[in-house]
């Protein structure tokens, strides 16, 4: 197939490559074939007449959202929809989340009562949209009185607790995940409800041999498991039990944040909230890097802002999605800017970790040869310099151009 270039005066690559200055990005058969200085392009693809010149704008990596649940809860939740129509309203979400420069999910199926199609059908009814979206299955319990469990595998009707903790309950989420997502929420979830409304939100629904074995099993079957997790007790039975990845991780110490560090466990913060705890704070999110711990921020869209939050005050009312992912991060990726870490390494917790969360990065979360070409276009570095969507003046998704404003 043709070659196509993209060139632009900056290119963020998140990778060794850096920042490059008035860069090329060739791309074949949508992916990624070289990017380098425009000087060097130009001499080795002299031939090539397929060419885009964004002039002053700066050129990233596609956004990815790694902990949202737009397609389950989502959709009932914003439109008054029936079964008829719910995947047209998932799918309405879906191109809002691309334009505003997101290329890759991390979607939770939990078994919401919210939920009228299979999830075999959701999924198959998404399957062209030009976005990566890898799918967690899990099991959710929310605080409630009493306290309702619900699972991916048993759909829509309330379960007993025990049901949680069946092994073959288990092994089936675990069969079915693609990532090590919120499969076990080790404290019920607020989820959405007013606070009159879950008086259990943050009890622990497990034990720790409970945890132990649901993440043998998981293990035993070659899949990462990944846990909503909030206090210190829950995230030090996370640790003891090990989990891959925490999501959330709220009220974490310095030492259990040493301990994720020496036994390799990925954190989604989620700076909107999402637990009955404060959310994570910019300083929790700076001690996780600096440990080098793989941090991703995510959305844990679409979810009422905490009225604590770093990102949205009071002012801010109603759900907030991954539409605002670039605005969540903004307090934290300047931070960790003013705060002498790279613009490469603070653009990775919104585009390269994610990826990582998602077992992906193989295939995007930077600009490196051989990668998809999903990367966004946009008046400056996004989540840094620009948080409003209406900057990002293009997105590419495997080399195609899937969203365009005026430049």
């Amino acid at each position: 197939m043709s070659i196509t270039i993209v060139k632009a005066k900056k290119f963020v690559t998140v990778s060794n490559l850096g920042t490059i200055d008035d860069g090329a990005l060739v791309i074949q058969n949508g992916k990624i074939l070289d990017i380098v200085p425009w000087h060097e392009i130009k001499l080795t693809y002299k031939d090539t007449t397929e060419i885009t010149d964004y002039g002053n704008l700066t050129i990233s990596p596609g956004l990815v959202d790694c902990h949202t649940h737009l397609l389950e809860f989502a959709p009932t939740s914003l439109y008054p929809v029936t079964k008829e129509t719910q995947n047209l309203a998932a799918k309405a979400i879906l191109l809002k989340t691309l334009a505003s420069g997101i290329t890759a999910l991390g979607e939770q199926i939990c078994g919401s009562p919210m939920l009228h199609s299979d999830v075999n059908e959701l999924k198959n009814s998404i399957k062209d949209f030009p976005l990566d979206i890898a799918f967690a299955t899990t099991s959710i319990s929310i605080g409630l009185d009493p306290i309702l469990h619900f699972t991916s595998v048993t759909g829509s009707l309330a379960v007993e607790r025990d049901v949680l903790v069946q092994n073959n309950i288990i092994m089936s989420i675990a069969q079915h995940s693609e990532f090590a997502g919120e499969n076990i929420f080790i404290n019920a979830t607020p989820a959405n409800f007013t606070q009159d409304l879950i008086p259990n939100a943050g009890e622990i629904i497990y034990s720790q041999e409970e945890l132990n074995t649901i993440v043998s099993i998981f293990h035993s079957m070659n899949r990462k498991i990944g846990t909503h997790v909030a206090g210190e007790k829950g995230i030090d039975m996370a640790l003891n039990a090990g989990f891959d990845v925490l999501h959330h991780a709220h009220g974490i110490t310095n030492e259990q944040i040493k301990q994720a560090a020496n036994q390799n466990i990925k954190i989604v913060a989620t700076p909107l909230g999402g637990t009955h705890l404060l959310p994570n704070t910019i300083e929790e999110v700076m001690k996780m890097h600096d440990a080098n711990i793989t941090v991703a921020i995510s959305s844990d869209g679409f979810l009422p802002p905490h009225k604590n939050t770093v990102t949205f005050p009071k002012i801010m009312q109603g759900l907030i999605g991954p539409d605002s992912l670039m605005a969540i991060a903004n307090p934290y990726l300047k931070a960790m800017i003013q705060n002498g870490i790279s613009e490469n390494e603070a653009l990775a917790l919104i585009t390269l970790n994610p990826a990582k969360i998602l077992e992906k990065d193989n295939r995007f979360g930077s600009l490196e040869i051989g990668k998809d070409a999903n990367f966004l276009v946009s008046e400056g570095i996004p989540g840094v310099e620009i948080v409003d969507v209406e900057k990002i003046k293009a997105v590419y998704f495997r080399g195609e151009k899937m969203i365009q404003r005026n430049v």
